[in-house]
């Protein structure tokens, strides 16, 4: 038996061009979606990890997450600050930052959507349309976030 290279470069080439028309989450044996939560989880650990972004979410929504750590056996909400629009085979993303000082903003808004729309794309499939980066705040070392004082009476 004699091997045909072309036929399985034909069958790679229509499993590409289906891949292409109708997205990398359809195929003849079903469709895969993915929740908001999801990418948004995704698009803040991606943000997060870049150096000079010191917080996600803007001031109520820091000051609400301050709270919920407080509280024994909490997580960090890893979707505070990112809003995510997710059609069939694109994604959009708003993400709100407090920025460290000193950093560069241009640059630091280059590397966030760059690492947001690596990991997203690579882990979900979808195509990032785009990035929306909010400036919140500058945050200055030594300069602690006021959390809400509990009283005890």
């Amino acid at each position: 038996m004699a091997d045909n290279p072309g036929a399985s470069t034909t069958r790679r080439g229509s499993d590409e061009a289906a891949a292409a028309k109708d997205g990398p989450l359809v195929s003849d044996q079903g469709r895969t979606t993915i929740a908001e939560g999801v990418v948004s989880k995704i698009a803040g650990i991606a943000a997060r990890e870049v150096a000079g972004v010191y917080n996600l979410g803007g001031g109520t929504a820091r000051a609400v997450g301050a709270l919920r750590e407080r509280i024994p056996g909490s997580r960090t909400n890893l979707q505070q600050g990112v809003a995510v629009e997710v059609g069939e085979r694109q994604a959009a993303v708003d993400i709100d930052i407090m920025a460290e000082y000193g950093v560069s903003i241009v640059d630091l808004s280059i590397g966030i959507r760059r690492n947001v729309i690596a990991a997203v794309e690579r882990m979900s499939g979808l195509e990032v349309t785009e990035v929306n980066i909010n400036v919140n705040d500058v945050h200055l070392e030594g300069e602690e976030e006021a959390a809400p004082e509990s009283r005890v009476e």
